[in-house]
């Protein structure tokens, strides 16, 4: 019997090119995760050592004889043909060796041993080899696809040396490599840790290291973050919308344990399924007597919820969905002036605050040149989130449709009520039409100069990303000075305040 001791897909490479060299059949192979361990099919008997490394013979046990009886020659036979394997094959054996199986060493090579022979229908599912070597396949991939989506990072206090993330997971089968490279890839140059029952990654924010086991569990991971997480999981938990069998057949159960909101999940299920559904449901729904059947329009039939009384709440269109956050307006409490531009920009949406990318640079050029303190002004946008289109990897600049300037103007009706602004400077068309609540308002009418609406000024200039866009330095300085001048009127049509 040939003992083969291996500990990962490589150490078995080798050995299987060695051992299809000398034609050893499967059934004269012991197949090993290290020096101690016994067979992989049955214990090793004690005593059993390691193939001695001579290059002499080989012996081994044939099936049933009580001592040693074949001897094969230790080095190849000159007929023995060349291991050749289609890289789907290989691509496939080492996917399923990371199948948590007693034999996974031992079938991978009676699958090869197969191959070698012509038997070509080994990779084949209706094979029944195939049919397992697929079924280990697809086992494997699915515990890397429930590993990326059930790994919950912790951050932990900072401590020197320590890994910022920390995660616990428990995987069925060999697939934390596979998956740290994917985390690897994803998480930049923040220091991780996965542990697992059998072994640690670590990334130092350049390399994945091995390390032995250093957790027992979940709740060895201290989480100063955790309560915060269980505070919004509980928020955006909706009662009356939940289906627990849905949600038990989308997280298999082995996973909620160690998942942070595992902990609270049963006691809101609970909670739905003892009156709490009623808590998200309109009132007027069925609220008529009698047996008869009542019709509800979709509409009626929603949960009622109070509109959003926060920018951050505000669903009105889709542009949240996109967005990095809502940008807000700046500036003073009274501000004689506010400036009014079309929706914030990439810059502008990373960092919540309007003008503070390129177009930002140009009207504080233009704001100093014109007189105007940037500090004095009320800087807003008539669309609050960031639209955008993906042009290779930049986020590009995407108009907004009116019927998304529409929803957003009641944000810029709060400000025009709060601020008090008595002069208005529409940056551009759609500020123009946000401000005039007219979808048809055009620049042209009304740029050469300010007019009165609803008791204030409104002037109307270019938007300063005009003077970016254009064609060449005539252009950008006609628009330029167009902009300065505007800011001019502004500050002439706005009287000083007292006090």
């Amino acid at each position: 019997m040939i003992r083969k001791v291996v500990r990962s897909f490589d150490e078995w490479r080798a050995a299987v090119r060695d051992l299809i060299a000398r034609q050893v059949p499967p059934e004269f192979v012991e197949w090993a995760g290290s020096e101690s361990d016994g067979d992989l099919f049955t214990a090793a008997a004690p005593g059993d050592a390691p193939a001695p490394a001579e290059r002499t013979a080989i012996r081994y046990t044939a099936p049933g004889a009580a001592s040693p009886a074949v001897a094969h020659p230790a080095e190849p036979p000159a007929a023995a043909p060349e291991l050749r394997l289609p890289r789907a094959f290989v691509e496939m054996l080492a996917t399923a060796a990371c199948f948590s199986a007693a034999d996974r060493w031992a079938f991978l090579y009676k699958l090869v041993w197969r191959w070698q022979l012509g038997e070509r229908e080994v990779i084949s599912a209706a094979d029944t080899d195939g049919a397992r070597l697929y079924a280990m396949v697809k086992a494997v991939h699915r515990e890397e696809h429930d590993m990326h989506a059930y790994v919950r990072f912790r951050e932990r206090p900072e401590r020197a040396g320590d890994p910022r993330f920390v995660a616990w997971f428990e995987p069925t089968h060999d697939v934390l490599p596979q998956v740290a490279r994917h985390f690897a890839n994803r998480m930049g140059r923040a220091t991780w840790m996965i542990a697992t029952p059998a072994a640690t990654v670590l990334w130092d924010g350049e390399r994945l290291h091995d390390a032995p086991p250093r957790l027992r569990s979940a709740a060895d991971i201290e989480d100063s973050g955790e309560a915060l997480w269980l505070t919004y999981y509980r928020s955006i938990f909706n009662p009356a919308r939940l289906n627990a069998d849905l949600l038990r057949s989308h997280i298999p159960s082995r996973f909620w344990k160690n998942l942070p909101e595992g902990a609270i999940v049963p006691a809101m299920i609970s909670g739905a399924a003892n009156g709490e559904r009623r808590s998200g449901q309109t009132g007027t729904v069925g609220r008529r007597s009698g047996a008869t059947t009542i019709a509800v329009t979709p509409e009626r039939a929603q949960p009622q919820r109070d509109e959003p009384d926060t920018l951050d709440q505000c669903r009105r269109c889709d542009l949240w969905r996109n967005a990095t956050q809502a940008v807000p307006g700046v500036g003073p409490k009274k501000a004689r002036i506010m400036l009014v531009g079309e929706q914030p920009g990439d810059q502008e949406d990373l960092q919540g605050l309007p003008f503070v990318g390129p177009a930002g640079a140009v009207l504080d050029r233009a704001l100093a040149e014109a007189g105007v303190e940037r500090d004095h002004v009320y800087l807003t946008n008539a669309v609050k989130h960031f639209k955008w289109e993906l042009r290779g990897k930049r986020r590009l600049h995407k108009t907004p449709a009116q019927r998304e300037v529409s929803a957003c103007h009641v944000w810029l009706e709060e400000e025009l009520a709060r601020v008090k602004p008595d002069v208005v400077v529409a940056l551009g068309a759609t500020a123009l039409k946000s401000v005039m609540k007219d979808g048809n308002a055009t620049m042209s009418a009304v740029m050469d100069a300010p007019f009165q609406h609803e008791g204030r000024w409104v002037v109307a200039v270019y938007h300063p990303s005009f003077v970016l866009r254009a064609r060449d330095e005539e252009s950008r300085q006609q628009a330029y000075e167009v902009i300065v001048a505007g800011l001019r009127e502004a500050l002439r049509l706005a009287p000083p305040r007292s006090g």
